[in-house]
């Protein structure tokens, strides 16, 4: 007995080292993979750091890579001395915040009443956001429609077309529906009204969801671009994404440098671009980690079907 209690034992440790290294195995897999993401996302941008932190002559010979050479802000000055691009950047903070309140409302007031079972027609409903998913009118029925509504040339023909998502809508029915309901039946027996009860008790238990989906709609308004190219006229209504287009097109770039003489005008337009790009990035970066912690629970809490 003694002799099958050694052996019993003997097996156990052997399959535990055999554990324990196949889990170091596995992490450092993982690691291996997580630190390739990471450099692929991050050389571009330090690259593009270095550009714009760089003279004239590297740049213009190729020495630029991961690192600055002949150290210089005077990209940054010119950028941050043209009052356009700060007139852009307010705009588009503004318009970014507006969108993402207003696409949030209007997901929470479609997705709470969606999210339960005994809602009539909700199958009918269900359906028509699905199809809008895979199939669309197109570009041109879609301008047509904003220029038909007297959208052309302001604000809001960047904030109505896109107010709501499907795709989000879903994550934010499949939170709510993983709400227990024994928590909205004790707010009824309590005379709470459905708008109460989604106030006071759903919104404040769904905040990782609210935060992630918020920074979902905040990036891809601070992205947008295709519809300020076809809606937008006006200087004053240029968001960062139309004014970085002007320069690769180096419009801004003659425009910043049209009263340095040819003497001292040593600025390369490619380290112009580079600071206006960093410029145009910076803002949403410094947002993202405040709303990281409800990043991956918002996501995977919206995805689980209860």
């Amino acid at each position: 007995m003694e002799k099958i209690a050694d052996i019993s034992k003997t097996t156990a440790v052997k399959a535990k080292t055999t554990t324990s290294k196949g889990d170091r195995i596995f992490d450092i897999v993982n690691i291996t993979l997580l630190s390739i993401v990471v450099l692929v996302c991050l050389i571009p941008f330090i690259h593009i750091l270095a550009i714009s932190l760089s003279s004239a002559r590297p740049i213009m010979s190729g020495e630029v890579s991961l690192f600055p050479v002949e150290w210089t802000t005077e990209a940054y000055i010119k950028v941050f001395s043209d009052m356009s691009m700060i007139r852009s950047l307010g705009f588009t903070v503004m318009l970014t915040v507006i969108f993402t309140i207003l696409c949030m409302a209007m997901t929470i007031a479609a997705g709470y009443p969606l999210s339960k079972s005994n809602l009539k027609g909700r199958g009918f409903f269900m359906v028509l956001i699905i199809i809008t998913m895979f199939f669309s009118g197109g570009i041109i029925p879609e301008y047509i429609l904003v220029r038909n509504l007297h959208l052309l040339d302001t604000m809001w023909a960047l904030i109505l077309p896109g107010l709501i998502s499907p795709f989000y809508l879903i994550i934010m029915i499949s939170f709510f529906r993983n709400i227990p309901e024994s928590l909205e039946e004790a707010a009824e027996m309590d005379g709470s009204s459905h708008f109460y009860t989604l106030w006071r008790i759903i919104l404040p238990l769904s905040l990782p969801v609210i935060a992630t989906l918020s920074l979902f709609y905040a990036v891809g308004r601070w992205n947008g671009f295709m519809d300020t190219l076809m809606y937008i006229n006006s200087p004053d209504l240029y968001p960062l994404q139309l004014k970085l287009y002007q320069l690769i097109q180096n419009n801004m770039a003659s425009e910043l440098m049209r009263n340095e003489v040819v003497g001292s005008a040593q600025m390369m337009p490619e380290s112009l671009k580079a600071a206006s790009v960093i410029f145009a990035t910076i803002p949403i970066l410094i947002v993202y980690p405040w709303l990281q912690r409800y990043f991956v629970s918002g996501v995977m809490l919206g995805a689980v079907k209860g």
